[in-house]
């Protein structure tokens, strides 16, 4: 090997060929003179072949097939049955959801950023500006900013929240800025826990207004703001200050007054500038009293019609936690039904994640405005449509996607056989699945999956996917998502004619009454375009109609689809093992002052394998990152361009979207996984069974078998992922194939 590539001359030709109906598999070697750690490397190395397409009849799979064990494998279905695939919710203590103990932790925890003065509650959220850029990656979509409440201000200690050598060093940094403004930026540290991050970015701007925070998942960067620079020479500093404080707290009907200025050319400076950065969140007016002229600036109200009585407010601040079972729903759907039946809008429904269709999924949720014995009373007419409503109970705050340890799965793959039928029925062709099966699982177990986004992600069966409507809203070309989110599928199905109705004849109004009531995204883009038109403005509005969660959604689809694609060719170029250049967390620091700090890999650190390829992470494309300084960092560039986007700044400003980015973790390691094999008899029709079936079932290994269906095994498995690792993907490292 030399400079990180293989030679062509040394490598153990592996082809993979997966056939998308019977899922045949085939590997072609060339035995050559290497040794046998060499050969595995190699094997690995070429597992990953750009060229394979991975289908399965029923969905539409573009993810690149590379593999980190080079175990055999076997062939399976996954689905069969509803109950083969059940996900569970794991919540921010460990807990999964659909168990009392859960319910009991939630009820009794207070979270460490939850503030206690009710006074200030505001938002801290970045659909106007960057000052607060925070990363999440949650299951499916993730906010730009976090909706907490802003601690009072004698809480503000920076020695407390940086600790005491970061908070000295920042405020040298300020001293320095205050003596000669600089665009150089410090670093305070990472902070694992978003919650943390946001008090990070409200103490250090509640202290120094004039500084901008900036997250780079997890850590967090201050520089200068230049508009409070722009800002500070139009009014004194102080005023500037306060002002950016004002701007920072949002406190609903609050008001700031600027000092007495009766020079009405430096008014209408002031007047523009404010205007121009920060008219969509304020209003400003010149007010004159006792002949002295001052500029006010006011909340804008943000719609509210008139001023709410006691009663509303009380009634607005009723939270209901529960936890949903729901079965072939997708979450949003299933929120679209009971807003609905409640009389109360999607909008009002907070969750940690969005889970699978198709499967029976338990995961925590809150609704607003909605008492618990309300919510009760309509647990049977939801449950006639497979949702079923458990640990109903009162809560004092909404969740936040992305407030999750992870997601438990309970799956069943059934009719298990080997790649290969060069092998005899029987308990021969049974022995040697329980061979195949256990090495599959230990070898998971031990060295994990490489971490792609599943095709969820990318929305199965589709036939254009969600990626491509993210990078046509990336290009800012409206127009043109509209027109592919109402792609429709080759089918009669009422959606499908609803969207080939629009894309026909261009008349929303129509199209909105073909569409099923279920289908909650297309009915409120088809609203906004009968409303506001199909042109270029009357697309922006009709994807401003859908909340900020949905919007995002895209874009980062187009982003996995990239990350997806990355990982393939660095395993492919760059092989198994660390390399120089790549991007690895490392940990600065002792005890409490320890933090995460992204790390560039050196050609001494791969020499000496100080990393390995487990600790090496891929950065998500957005506007915060930073680029892996190997041939990774070239290839992203190339790969943007490619689409257009080598000038991309991952902010769609008209559709309030803005890409910080993250950093994802090349492997994945499931936790507690464990299986059971057992005969099609004992599981037929759920899987749900075990114990005694399960010891029937070695015991029957090696005895005489079945004729039929009962002839094939059935493999059960139970694991433990990360929030946004998917168990599809888990389940192809095992089989080696689509399962």
């Amino acid at each position: 090997m030399s400079g990180g590539v293989w030679d062509i001359e040394l490598f153990q030709r592996c082809c993979v060929y997966i056939n998308s109906s019977s899922f045949t598999y085939r590997v072609q070697q060339v035995q050559l003179s290497v040794s046998t750690v060499e050969q595995q490397e190699h094997v690995r190395t070429l597992q990953c072949l750009d060229e394979v397409t991975m289908k399965q009849d029923s969905d539409a799979v573009n993810v690149p097939a590379c593999f980190i064990s080079n175990h055999e494998g076997f062939l399976g279905s996954i689905k069969n049955f509803i109950k083969d695939f059940v996900v569970t919710e794991i919540d921010i203590t460990g807990q999964r959801v659909n168990t009392a103990a859960a319910a009991a932790a939630a009820a009794t925890q207070t979270p460490d950023w939850a503030s206690s003065d009710k006074n200030n509650e505001s938002s801290a959220e970045c659909k106007w500006n960057n000052y607060s850029l925070v990363s999440q990656d949650t299951d499916v979509s993730a906010d730009c900013g976090l909706d907490v409440t802003i601690p009072s201000p004698g809480s503000f200690d920076l020695s407390v929240i940086l600790g005491q050598p970061v908070s000295e060093e920042l405020e040298q940094f300020v001293l320095t800025l205050k003596e000669k403004p600089t665009k150089q930026e410090l670093s305070l540290g990472s902070f694992a826990d978003k919650h943390h991050r946001a008090n990070v970015h409200r103490a250090v701007r509640h202290r120094f207004p004039f500084l901008m925070t900036v997250t780079i998942q997890p850590e967090i960067r201050v520089r200068e703001d230049p508009d409070y620079r722009e800002l500070s020479q139009l009014v004194t500093e102080d005023e500037a200050e306060d002002f950016f404080r004002f701007i920072d707290a949002k406190v609903r009907g609050s008001s700031y007054m600027f000092g007495p200025d009766n020079d009405k050319e430096h008014r209408t400076a002031v007047h523009h500038f404010l205007s121009r950065r920060f008219g969509k969140l304020v209003e400003t007016k010149s007010f004159t009293d006792q002949g002295t002229t001052a500029i006010s600036v006011r909340l804008r109200e943000q719609g509210r019609p008139k001023k709410r009585t006691a009663e509303e407010r009380k009634e607005e601040e009723v939270y209901t936690a529960f936890t949903l079972r729901k079965e072939n729903l997708e979450t949003l759907e299933a929120i679209s039904y009971m807003a609905a039946a409640l009389g109360v809008l999607p909008s009002d429904f907070t969750y940690a994640g969005i889970k699978d269709k198709r499967a029976i999924t338990y995961q925590s949720m809150v609704v607003k405005k909605v008492s618990t014995q309300r919510l009760k009373e309509k647990t049977a007419e939801f449950e006639k449509r497979g949702m079923r409503l458990s640990q109903i109970r009162s809560v004092s705050e909404p969740l936040r996607l992305g407030r999750l340890q992870g997601n438990h799965f309970d799956l069943v793959v059934r009719d298990l056989r080997p790649h290969s039928d060069a092998h005899s029925s029987g308990a021969d062709k049974h022995t040697r699945l329980a061979v195949l099966v256990k090495e599959a699982v230990e070898n998971v177990k031990a060295r994990g999956f490489v971490n792609y986004y599943g095709p969820q992600r990318f929305g199965n069966a589709q036939s254009v996917q969600s990626d491509c409507v993210g990078l046509a809203l990336l290009k800012e070309d409206m127009v043109n998502a509209v027109r592919l989110f109402f792609t429709p599928e080759d089918s009669n199905d009422p959606q499908s004619h609803a969207k080939r109705h629009f894309l026909q004849t261009d008349n929303a109004k129509e199209s909105l009454a073909l569409m099923p009531l279920s289908k909650a995204r297309e009915r409120l883009m088809l609203r906004a375009l009968n409303r506001y038109g199909t042109g270029p403005d009357g697309c922006t509005q009709a994807w401003l109609s859908l909340p900020h969660s949905m919007r995002v959604f895209y874009p980062h689809a187009y982003c996995s689809r990239v990350w997806n694609e990355a990982v393939a060719h660095r395993l492919t170029t760059l092989g198994h093992s660390a390399r120089q250049g790549d991007l690895v967390w490392v940990k600065e620091g002792t005890g409490e002052n320890s933090s995460a700090q992204i790390h560039v890999v050196t050609d001494q650190e791969e020499q000496e394998e100080v990393y390995t390829l487990g600790h090496v992470l891929l950065p998500m494309p957005g506007n915060t990152v930073k680029y892996p300084e190997n041939a990774m960092g070239t290839w992203f560039q190339e790969r943007l361009a490619r689409d257009g986007l080598d000038a991309c700044r991952f902010r769609v400003s008209n559709l309030k979207l803005n890409l910080p980015g993250c950093y994802r973790p090349l492997l994945a390691l499931p936790r507690n996984l464990s299986y059971q094999l057992q005969r099609a008899a004992c599981g037929e029709g759920g899987g749900e069974g075990t114990g005694n079936c399960s010891r029937n079932s070695d015991r029957q290994l090696n005895g005489t078998t079945v004729e039929g269906k009962q002839d094939l095994l059935t493999l059960t498995l139970n694991l433990d992922l990360d929030s946004s690792c998917y168990a599809t993907i888990c389940l192809r490292e095992i089989m080696k194939c689509d399962p």
